[in-house]
């Protein structure tokens, strides 16, 4: 005779077959007991392990905190290197920049209420003081009227660049010359709109457009003494009386 081998059945099996019946018993062992998962505690981690994940943390804060920073400022020798200020000789033409002037001859005109039909008002220190010193002179042809340097003293040209100290104009000759603002006396003209009238004759019916006689222009005298700040800067500043120390 041969003996077949007894498996050995699960006591918990065995448990739930006597109070169930055969099918629930099965499917409550398979549910509860055999697919059931097994939570194991982990190991407590290493000193080194700690150490390693504080590491990880620090690093994580700097990555965190390097994205979100804002980008540092580059410095003067940084600016200079890189040819930030440097201005192409073949775009510094004074024929170019003759567009320039034409606009901004157009944006005082509007700053100082200037118009062709005559009904413009006096411009006073008072009424227009703080429009002048908050106006923008890029674009501007001034003409160095009075300096400590006897040189300077009849440089004319266009405003290239405005800074807080100096002027960089191009003069006809296609030249850049930067002159300080520091004792240094600036002229510049603003002209009248152009007026034109219409004449109509009443045989003919006809109009005939004349250009009217333009009044004088508007001579201004800068004081670069008093003018040192950037042209972003005057724009929020506010109009100060000042006295007035002539070179």
């Amino acid at each position: 005779m041969t003996s077949t081998p007894t498996s050995k059945t699960h006591i918990a099996q065995t448990l739930l077959s006597r109070a169930h019946s055969p099918d629930t018993a099965s499917q409550q062992f398979t549910e509860r007991i055999k697919q059931k998962p097994l939570f194991l505690r982990a190991t407590s981690p290493s000193a080194q392990d700690n150490r390693s994940r504080r590491r990880l943390e620090r690093l994580r804060k700097k990555e965190y905190f390097l994205r979100h920073q804002r980008p540092k400022p580059l410095s003067a020798r940084q600016k200079r290197s890189s040819g930030l200020y440097d201005m192409p000789k073949e775009e510094c033409k004074h024929s170019i920049f003759k567009g320039l002037h034409s606009l901004w001859i157009t944006y005082m005109q509007e700053i100082l209420d200037l118009k062709s039909d005559r009904k413009s008002g006096l411009v006073t220190p008072s009424s227009h003081g703080a429009k002048l010193v908050s106006a923008d002179y890029h674009g501007a042809e001034v003409e160095v009227v009075r300096s400590r340097c006897p040189s300077r003293v009849g440089m004319k040209g266009i405003v290239a660049r405005d800074t807080k100290f100096t002027f960089d104009i191009v003069t006809e000759n296609d030249e850049v010359k930067t002159i300080p603002k520091e004792h240094t006396i600036f002229r510049f003209v603003v002209p009248f709109p152009t007026m034109e009238l219409a004449v109509t004759e009443d045989e003919t019916q006809l109009q005939e457009i004349a250009t009217a006689v333009t009044p004088t222009p508007l001579v201004f005298e800068l004081h670069g003494s008093q003018f040192e700040n950037r042209a972003v800067d005057r724009a929020n500043k506010k109009f100060k009386w000042r006295n007035i120390d002539y070179v």
